[in-house]
Order: C-alpha cells, then sequence, then structure tokens
C-alpha cells in the first residue's frame, strides 16, 4: 500500500508540473514553428563554411531559430558538417539549437523563474565562445579530417528523417503573406507537430524522473550532494555536479527543465542549474550517437571540450549574476503537488489546447501522417 502511495504521489507532482508548463510548451513550439518555417535549409549550409567569429555567430542565430531536440540538432549538425559546413559552426549550430530556443527559454521562466531564462541565453554564448576557442587550440586538423571520413559512413543515430526534413516556406512575399498564406499555415502545423514528436519523449520521462525525485528523494540528501552548509563550497561543486546528473539523468531536451526544478528547490547552485541544463547534448545516448557520427576519439574530446566550458559558463554565470544581485533569494521551483483549479493557468492551457488542436487537425488533413514514420530513418538524401 505504501508503494502504491508512493506513486500515486510522484504521479501527482508530474501531473501538477504538466498542467503547469502545458500552454508555455505550445506557446513555444508555435513560435518556434513559425520561425522555422520561414528560415530555409539550404540558406543554413551555405552561411556556416567556416569557423571565423562573423560565421559562428551566424550559426548561434540559425541554431536559435531551429529545433529544441537534443538529437535532431546532433543529427542536423552532422548534416551541416557532411554538407561542407566547419566542424566547430556545426558544434555552434547544434549548442544553440538546444539551449537558446524560445520554447526553454519560457518553461525555465515559467518552472523556476526569469532569471534562469536570463541566465541561459547569458550563459549560451559564452559556452559556445569557449567550444569555439577549444576547438581552435586543441582540436587537430588531422582529427577533424578522421571525424568527416567517419560521418560520411552515414550510420544512423537518432532522428536522422526529422532531421533532413526541410519545411519551410517556399513561396515568395513578405514575412507576413508567407505566414498566412495557405502554405505558411500548413508549415508551421507540420513544423510544430514533428517537433512535438521529436521531443514528447523526452518531455514525459523528464516530468515522471521529476515528479519522482521530487516525491520521493528526502531535502536532506540533496543538502548533503550540494554543500548548502557552505556557501563558497556550493559555488564552486554545483556547476561540477549540475552536469554529472543531466548525463546520468538520460533525459535531454526541455525534458530537463522540471528535474532542474527539483535539484534548485534542494540546494543546486544557480550555476549548477545552468550548466545542469546545458548538458543535455551529453547525456549518455547522445555520446553513443557522436562515436557512430565522428569516432570515439571526436567523441571523448566532444565530451572533454562540452564539460569544460559547461562548467565554465556556469560559474561565470554564477559570480556574475550573484554581483549583480540577480541571483533569486528563495527557491521556488514549481514541482509542489497542486489541483487543477480556476486560474489563468487554466484560462491559458485551454486556449493554447485549442491552439494545438487546430495545428493538429491541418497537419492530417495536409498529408502530414506519413511523415511521422519518417522521423526516425536514415534518409538517403543526406550526403
Amino acid at each position: 500500500m505504501r508503494a502504491l502511495d508512493a506513486i500515486g504521489h510522484a504521479l501527482a507532482v508530474a501531473g501538477s508540473m504538466t498542467w503547469q508548463i502545458t500552454w508555455s510548451l505550445i506557446l513555444g513550439f508555435t513560435l518556434s514553428a513559425v520561425v522555422q518555417a520561414v528560415i530555409r535549409r539550404q540558406t543554413i549550409v551555405r552561411l556556416l563554411g567556416d569557423d571565423r567569429p562573423k560565421t559562428l555567430a551566424r550559426a548561434t542565430g540559425l541554431g536559435a531559430a531551429s529545433s529544441s531536440c537534443s538529437y535532431a540538432a546532433v543529427a542536423l549538425a552532422r548534416a551541416l558538417f557532411r554538407r561542407g559546413a566547419s566542424f566547430t559552426a556545426a558544434m555552434t549550430f547544434e549548442i544553440a539549437s538546444t539551449n537558446l530556443v524560445i520554447e526553454l527559454g519560457i518553461i525555465m521562466a515559467l518552472l523556476l523563474s526569469w532569471q534562469f531564462t536570463l541566465a541561459e541565453f547569458a550563459g549560451g554564448p559564452i559556452m559556445i565562445v569557449l567550444v569555439a576557442v577549444a576547438f581552435r587550440l586543441f582540436v587537430r586538423r588531422k582529427l577533424i579530417d578522421a571525424a568527416r571520413q567517419q560521418a560520411d559512413r552515414g550510420l544512423a543515430g537518432s532522428m536522422e528523417g526529422h532531421a533532413a526534413m526541410d519545411m519551410s516556406i517556399q513561396a515568395e512575399g513578405s514575412f507576413r503573406r508567407r505566414l498566412l498564406s495557405r502554405e505558411g499555415y500548413t508549415s508551421v502545423s507540420h513544423i510544430f507537430v514533428m517537433e512535438w514528436a521529436a521531443v514528447l519523449r523526452d518531455v514525459v520521462l523528464g516530468l515522471l524522473i521529476a515528479g519522482a525525485v521530487g516525491a520521493w528523494v528526502p531535502d536532506s540528501f540533496w543538502q548533503h550532494l550540494f554543500l548548502t552548509g557552505h556557501p563558497l563550497a556550493a559555488k564552486l561543486w554545483g556547476p561540477l555536479i549540475g552536469p554529472v546528473i543531466s548525463v546520468l539523468s538520460f533525459v535531454c531536451s526541455i525534458g530537463n527543465v522540471p528535474l532542474a526544478a527539483v535539484l534548485w528547490n534542494g540546494g543546486i547552485s544557480f550555476g549548477g542549474v545552468v550548466a545542469f541544463i546545458f548538458a543535455d547534448l551529453i547525456i549518455i545516448p547522445i555520446l553513443v550517437i557522436y562515436r557512430k557520427y565522428y569516432g570515439t576519439r571526436m567523441m571523448l574530446t566532444i565530451l572533454a571540450i562540452f564539460y569544460a566550458a559547461m562548467v565554465l559558463a556556469g560559474y561565470a554565470v554564477e559570480f556574475v549574476f550573484g554581483g549583480l544581485g540577480l541571483i533569486p533569494a528563495e527557491r521556488v521551483g514549481k514541482v509542489a503537488e497542486t489541483g487543477i483549479t480556476w486560474n489563468y493557468t487554466t484560462i491559458l492551457n485551454i486556449v493554447f489546447l485549442l491552439l494545438a488542436a487546430a495545428l493538429l487537425v491541418r497537419f492530417f488533413r495536409s498529408g502530414g501522417g506519413p511523415m511521422l514514420a519518417m522521423m526516425g530513418g536514415n534518409p538517403e538524401n543526406d550526403h
């Protein structure tokens, strides 16, 4: 009976978090779909041919306008690399497309606070600069050539089909006219549904893990793990341990934000939360994909450089935001069990669920169904 009560409690916490973030997820994915509908895939490839600062800035912007699915971002980065993008630009695009996207910022503001959203969008560019410098200093041409040779073998990872799909609007004209056209409506609906399909597994897994951790793990465990009794040690330890927890959680994309809220309530440092969110690109399943894509040596190189950059970006955010007085004084991540009441969350959920339903109907009526079966494939045109 106690086991059933514990499971029920965990599911109630997960359900509460789901209800809190539903409207924000739909809003974020809708805005992301609008942006992706306008930017054509061939434009991205053409602009990322070297690793100059201007090119990396462009890769950051294009990545931020792209998918939030970590698996799709990793697959797309390899596709860009194979088609002529520099390795550093491809990695920059990958980082931005999972850590600087609209939907991530919205859900972080809702479950944590706006300060975390600001920290994510400030720390992301810091991490990108650190990664770019590290690749230039420590990664030799021979290793990149070997990675390209391995990439050209075309071994399947995950979400290959989704990464290869270009559902942008092809018609000419102004942004408003293209977006409000029949083609625009169809394109937005296709991207919206495909993005949801790509991240749904991680969102559900993240919510379930966060619910279980929030319900079952006592605060005393986190307080000991995160050294909350030693303020300076906690600030130094948080960015080091945050990515490790992320790697072991197997959750990526925006699915790790609910768990980040649990960790924040448990006592991890501000910078530790940011480093934890960044680490969705080095979880174990994605490391396995890196090994398939680029070989063992490059996978280990990516792991070492990404981890170091995440830790240093976490420190930068911790001490800069602390110096500016922007770290929240209270730990009030929204992980508590609450019932559904008639408030602004309920109203927004109804409105945005209706929007999602309209996009879903358009997706299937315009022949989008068969595309879902192609998402995980290894398309022949990825050359």
